[in-house]
């Protein structure tokens, strides 16, 4: 079936010559091997290398360093396979943001990178126009589900088709995160409150806030889904779980300012008034939360790692699932992104489909998910004693993401050329109302006129 995903805007800087060829052309959605049937597997001795793009090598620390450390693994394995890590091209604060121009760069240059990581919501244009090959083609479908069913273990039922479209696989879901919850159990006990209880709606963690910034002096919550450098697959989230939805199910009309979008904004606003949400950045919050100076963060389990490190040896680190809105239940998405091919020649087809494999394993995810923290989409592991059995019981963050990983819904993207315009109006909107004190129903019904305007025409 079809996903609900969008066909993307162009992003490179040089307008005139996508204006020349059409944007990228009509890139075709066949591998070059299409009719032939799969590439042929390397030879013992063929030396092949190939470039591999992921915007975790944007970032130091525990994501560049587990990526370093699988991508020499894989050498050990495939000695005849040299892969060249990058980060995407662009110096955007959250280096996610730049994969799409990236891509698109390279591929106007003539030499766009073998395998990428790129995020759920660009699957359309990441096709249809970067022109990522089908890996049904190029490895045989028997072989693409042979790799979801696993050595050992399979996919989540949730994860393994979010980078299928109409029936083919293009892109093997890699890593994401739902919102997972995170607390100070030392601030909260500092603060006269039980860490054995954390709240469990959003009046509660306003009043445990409050509580947290008035007896500690330090802050009380933060919630990363409320700017533009966030994105707004988590945003999405709060407002699905106040029954409300940001865009249509058709995808054809925009909703971000009704009721359930403003009352979301609204709470978040009453925070930062409060004084229990200090005006931060994204990368201000999970820093300031790492150092043990906010209570309560909704964030990324991509950030995991960053606050284990912070609360070793210093502060009682400890998680939960996403707090819901009083009398509904929460629907947890999915941030991340999947791993697709550009390669045109057969060997570093091969060489490309060998390494998606390998960082898709029971053997990479197991060093994924102690390293970084994000979701093991073969979650079989975590019951393995030689896998990450131990790990798991030893480190109980990981049980709430792997919770709402059973119920989890996509994240919904904005369709059409002017996606980026769209989503982005939204979250500054958004933004204006969280930490700029701007009306909440007032500044979405703007931006929501605004964006509407940008919509495909039907």
């Amino acid at each position: 079936m079809k996903k609900t995903l969008p066909a993307l805007v162009a992003l490179v800087t040089s307008t005139a010559a996508l204006t020349a060829c059409g944007g990228l052309g009509t890139t075709t959605t066949e591998s070059s091997a299409s009719g032939s049937g799969p590439v042929p597997e390397l030879g013992p001795d063929q030396q092949v290398s190939i470039v591999f793009e992921s915007y975790n090598y944007g970032m130091a620390g525990a994501w560049t360093d587990t990526f370093n450390a699988l991508i020499a693994d894989f050498t050990k394995l495939h000695p005849n396979i040299k892969v060249t890590a990058q980060k995407p091209q662009g110096n955007s604060p959250n280096p996610a943001t730049d994969t799409i121009s990236s891509i698109q760069s390279q591929t106007v240059a003539g030499s766009p990178p073998d395998v990428a990581q790129l995020g759920f919501s660009d699957l359309d244009f990441t096709i249809h126009q970067l022109g990522a090959k089908p890996l049904d083609d190029l490895a045989g479908k028997d072989a693409v589900q042979k790799n979801f069913d696993g050595a050992k273990y399979p996919y989540a039922p949730t994860a393994r088709t979010l980078g299928d479209w109409e029936g083919t696989t293009y892109g093997v879901p890699f890593v994401f995160s739902t919102p997972v919850f995170y607390y100070n159990a030392t601030l909260f006990e500092q603060a006269g409150l039980d860490p054995a209880h954390p709240p469990t709606t959003w009046d509660q963690v306003a009043d445990a806030a409050a509580t947290i910034s008035a007896k500690t002096g330090k802050g009380g919550a933060y919630l990363d889904c409320l700017t533009k450098t966030a994105k707004d697959w988590c945003f999405q989230s709060l407002v699905r779980s106040n029954d409300g939805q940001v865009i249509s199910d058709d995808r054809s009309t925009l909703s971000f300012a009704g009721d359930p979008a403003v009352q979301v904004a609204a709470m978040a606003q009453n925070l930062v008034r409060s004084g229990a949400t200090p005006k931060l950045s994204q990368q201000q919050g999970y820093e300031a939360f790492a150092r043990g100076d906010i209570g309560m963060i909704l964030e990324t389990s991509a950030i995991q790692g960053t606050f284990v490190k912070g609360a070793k040896d210093k502060w009682d680190l400890r998680a939960t699932t996403m707090p819901a809105f009083t009398g509904k239940t929460t629907v947890p998405t999915n941030s991340g992104a999947s791993l697709f091919t550009f390669a045109s020649d057969p060997a570093k087809q091969r060489a490309s489909w060998e390494l998606i494999k390998y960082l898709t394993s029971e053997e990479a995810y197991t060093k994924i998910a102690q390293g970084i923290g994000y979701l093991p989409l073969r979650t079989g592991l975590v019951d393995d004693p030689a896998g990450l059995q131990d790990w798991a019981q030893k480190n109980p963050l990981l049980t709430p993401n792997l919770a709402q990983l059973k119920t989890m819904e996509p994240w919904i993207s904005m369709p059409g050329n002017n996606y980026l315009q769209i989503r982005d109006g939204m979250m500054d909107a958004v933004e204006a109302v969280v930490y700029q004190d701007a009306d909440p129903k007032s500044t979405l019904e703007a931006a929501q006129k605004q964006a509407s305007t940008l919509l495909p025409a039907e």
